[in-house]
């Protein structure tokens, strides 16, 4: 059928079918949003079906189900946040495609006029002129209660701005500081490694985003969709504004599960499993302890990904549980990276290799995860000589990773996609008043929860100096750690700044990080989930306080 186009970036439709899905991926379109209710006339397929129709075909897909004639302002916001979050082009549709519509121009009121939007639509075929009075309402009182204004405003309420909004409070009480983030939970994502060994239960690691909100800090629970640096405001998917004085941006960074082609529609069954999940961390253990014998795959995507050590993390504990419990020898260990190293600071590679060596593990350089058949137990990967074909019994997935879409079209993207900072100032380029930190920074260095521990403090004093009229002073040196639990009760403490520096935290008497220890396990098992809670998210800046530049 013909899609109705809206936008160079949305199209809408009536019902799809399963030819109309494979038509859509044929024409380009990334991504599909259905805004039917499930049951809605017999013979309606229902939203999980139609998921897999998508995922069949290597489409995204967001259900934001609504009902016609009594659409809410929460289905408007929600379906703001799928068409943010989905790489487009998108098609939506419902029953005759005028729901998706009228969704879709309630998303924009705010934002462009009202005869715009009306007219947009009636060149698809959609009459929406009883919308108008809903329309130009929005465009005067945006939906919510929000500040139109704020000193300092920061996008993102993970582990950086969180921090950030703490640091900056420590500092000075009488800030206006607003977090906006659109989720309602808050991760310790660096504990799900120790989930998928059995050590962590994955409850301990999420907490409701409301109790860990700074004091003082005031929570915009709603998602950005777009950034105007020019007039010092940011615009939420409602349309509304909020301003700001200065701008933090610590947005994270985006798992592309769908990058891979039948990952999404496997993964957390058929021996496929990730501890980039807080869902399926726990399958990784269930699977490790199942089992005894056979091909067990772990692979790494190209850079840039959260944590570089991660994928070997899941590989090594595994292998420990495998040798303890005298199966190792019967199961074929392979780790499959895109790169051509195992680690990119080289003083931690001998350590490495020794336990690669211990394990029996057939390392597999410029190999790169395309494609997994679940059911049929194959991962296919792009190598130097082709492409290669593998079976598995288990298979641990690094997810590809990009910067999130709302960002990488914004103004205060790189080419990459990723927030232009100067690496030592965390300062934005082209803004001065605007920051950013954490997985969605453009800084060169690894994308670890310690590099955003270090740099809040840096951003808040920079960030400070700017609004006081002056430059910035603190310095960021590129500070990551990469805790390798390399076995159980053992870790190697990889510590290192810009260009492989070793940067440790702590004499070599205490704790020589080329070195497994049994106290640099205890760090991170016991210490350092102790330390995220209790100061990095609080303003305690225990042994992060930044450097200064040198006085000229």
């Amino acid at each position: 059928m013909p899609f109705k186009v809206l936008t160079p970036s949305l199209s809408v439709s009536p019902q799809l079918t399963e030819a109309d899905v494979a038509q859509a991926a044929r024409d380009g379109f990334r991504a599909i949003i259905d805004n039917r209710p499930d049951g809605e006339e017999p013979g309606q397929p229902t939203a999980a079906e139609m998921k897999a129709l998508a995922a069949a075909q290597g489409l995204g897909f967001a259900h934001v189900p609504t009902v016609g004639g009594k659409i809410t302002d929460e289905d408007v916001a929600l379906m703001a946040h799928a068409l943010a979050d989905l790489e487009g082009p998108v098609l939506a549709y419902c029953r005759t495609g005028t729901r998706s519509t009228t969704l879709w121009a309630l998303t924009r009121a705010g934002t462009e006029p009202a005869d715009t939007l009306i007219a947009t639509a009636a060149g698809a075929g959609y009459d929406l002129t009883g919308l108008r009075p809903r329309l130009e309402t929005r465009m005067t009182a945006p939906t919510g209660a929000r500040p139109e204004r704020a000193d300092v405003v920061i996008v993102g309420g993970g582990s950086a701005g969180l921090a950030t909004a703490a640091s900056l409070l420590e500092r000075d009480r009488d800030l206006d500081v607003v977090v906006i983030e659109p989720r309602d939970t808050h991760d310790y994502q660096p504990g799900w490694t120790m989930v998928g060994g059995g050590v962590f239960d994955v409850k301990d690691t999420r907490r409701a985003e409301a109790t860990v909100i700074p004091a003082g800090a005031r929570w915009i629970r709603a998602a950005v969709a777009a950034f105007m640096p020019d007039r010092d405001e940011v615009v939420l998917e409602d349309g509304s504004t909020v301003g700001y004085r200065a701008l933090v941006v610590a947005p994270g960074n985006t798992l592309d599960w769908a990058a891979i082609d039948g990952l999404p529609e496997t993964l957390g069954q058929n021996g496929v499993t990730s501890n980039y999940r807080y869902e399926t961390a726990p399958y990784t253990w269930e699977l490790v302890q199942k089992l005894r014998g056979g091909t067990a795959l772990f692979t790494q995507p190209p850079m840039p990904i959260k944590c570089a050590g991660a994928p070997q993390k899941a590989m090594y504990l595994s292998c420990d549980h495998w040798l303890r419990t005298g199966v190792l020898k019967d199961i074929d260990v392979r780790f499959h990276n895109a790169g051509a190293v195992l680690f990119g600071v080289k003083e931690f590679v001998p350590p490495l290799m020794d336990y690669v060596g211990r394990y029996g593990i057939d390392l597999q350089f410029e190999s790169t995860l395309i494609a997994v058949d679940g059911p049929g137990r194959t991962a296919t990967f792009r190598e130097t000589a082709g492409e290669v074909t593998r079976a598995f019994d288990m298979i641990h997935v690094t997810p590809p990773q990009k910067a999130p879409p709302f960002v990488a079209r914004s103004p205060l993207a790189n080419e990459a996609g990723y927030v232009d900072v100067d690496p030592a100032s965390l300062q934005h380029v082209r803004h001065a008043n605007v920051f950013g930190l954490g997985d969605g920074g453009s800084t060169p260095n690894a994308k670890t929860m310690a590099a955003a521990r270090k740099q809040a403090p840096v951003v808040a004093e920079n960030l400070l100096s700017v609004l006081a009229g002056k430059p910035p002073t603190a310095v960021y040196d590129g500070y990551g750690s990469c805790p390798l639990t390399v076995e159980r009760g053992k870790i190697l403490l990889a510590e290192f700044g810009y260009g492989g520096k070793l940067l440790p935290s702590f004499p070599s008497w205490i704790i020589e990080g080329t070195k497994p220890q049994r106290l640099s396990w205890l760090l991170k098992s016991e210490a350092l989930p102790w330390i995220y809670w209790n100061c990095m998210l609080k303003g305690h800046e225990w042994m992060a306080h930044p450097g200064q530049r040198d006085a000229a």
